[in-house]
């Protein structure tokens, strides 16, 4: 029986966000980024279709610990690095690379008197002041990085961008002539762009790239959806309808009555809610589609449920599909209505919504 609520993902429309980062940046490496459980899809599962990528980057160390048990043997690059000397013994053993960002890092790793040949990527903070150096820190950092007979050479060299989703803003060229200007000289390895710098910002393509929200298909900026940028959405989410019943003029709708109906209506109550990862805050208005049509959304999402009006006349019944977002119904649009970003709807996809793989449901 299909669950009453569940996520469809098309693979191969993982593999088609692939190839157009490939022809985005075809003399650049690729990093697919597969943190936060492959951004909700399934970590695995994403690093199964993403094969074809020329390595994978993950935030946590326990994340590439994962990959490397269930048999993936392509380089895999720890963003958040390690924070103490047991997890860079764990990134050792798995063969992992690491982000150097801070001084407590350089000084576990100034502890290990047994040769290793672990990876770094250096991160130089070009203005997003969170993880990394400064530049004027950068050269006595490197030096440090050079004496630790734990790190591979030569040392690899990134930074991440604060504001790359804005084409409007100078603060990504900025960014990237501090960065350029700070490590001219410097051997290794370098990487800048994310999705927001592959497909808005030619300057910021390097030897690698790190193209994260876009390979789910997602655009990384706000005023614009993947499938405008020629990408492939890997998610949709679906439920169905559990009730409809007539309404009158003066009833109110869920917790609150925050929501007052003017005219006699058909109700619909759609089996999702908050506690399978459907934006809370999404307001009265929010476009969900019922047997393929676009109805609002009324009244506060519960835990379980959402309510929708279906409109004079409607014959729509229980058991009706509900489209909550996927084709005709972007997630980014979701987005706009919840006051949120595409990120935090397909990370947000909770436990108990069953994940169905698009080849399988077709069956």
């Amino acid at each position: 029986m299909t669950p009453t609520a569940y996520a469809v993902l098309d693979l191969d429309a993982a593999r088609h966000n692939l190839s157009k980062v490939r022809s985005c940046a075809p003399n650049a490496k690729i990093m697919a980024v597969i943190k936060a459980n492959g951004y909700g899809h399934g970590l695995l599962r994403i690093a199964e279709a993403l094969q074809p990528a020329d390595a994978f980057a993950v935030a946590r160390v326990d994340e590439g610990i994962r990959l490397r048990k269930a048999g993936f043997t392509k380089r895999i690059a720890v963003l958040e690095g390690f924070t103490c000397a047991e997890e860079f013994k764990e990134l050792l053993h798995y063969q992992l690379d690491t982000v150097v960002h801070s001084l407590n890092q350089l000084d576990i790793l100034a502890t290990v008197t047994e040769p290793a040949a672990c990876p770094v990527w250096l991160k130089l903070d070009t203005g997003m002041n969170r993880l990394g150096f400064k530049a004027k820190e950068l050269s006595s950092v490197y030096q440090r990085l050079n004496q630790c007979v734990g790190v591979k050479r030569p040392i690899n060299l990134m930074t991440h961008f604060a504001n790359a989703d804005n084409i409007n803003d100078p603060k990504t060229l900025q960014q990237i002539d501090l960065f350029n200007q700070t490590l001219a000289g410097f051997a290794g390895e370098r990487s800048l762009a994310n999705s927001a710098g592959i497909l808005g910002w030619e300057q910021s393509l390097s030897d690698w790239v790190r193209p994260g929200v876009m390979l789910y298909g997602i655009s990384p900026f706000p005023d614009s959806t993947g499938e405008q940028l020629g990408l492939r959405p890997v998610m949709e989410l679906h439920s169905r309808l559990i009730a409809v019943k007539p309404i009158e003029a003066g009833d109110t709708v869920g917790y609150g009555g925050s929501w007052t109906c003017e005219k006699p209506t058909t109700l619909g109550i759609v089996a999702i809610g908050y506690g399978d990862g459907y934006p809370r805050y999404a307001k009265t208005g929010t476009p969900v589609l019922v047997n393929g049509l676009r109805v609002p959304l009324i009244g506060r999402v519960s835990m379980d449920m959402i309510s929708v009006d279906l409109g004079t006349g409607s014959h729509a019944k229980p058991g009706d599909p509900v489209t909550l977002w996927g084709e005709g119904l972007p997630v980014e649009e979701i987005a706009l209505w919840a006051d949120t970003i595409p990120y935090t709807l397909v990370c947000g996809v909770t436990r108990r919504v069953r994940i169905v793989e698009k080849t399988d449901f077709e069956k």
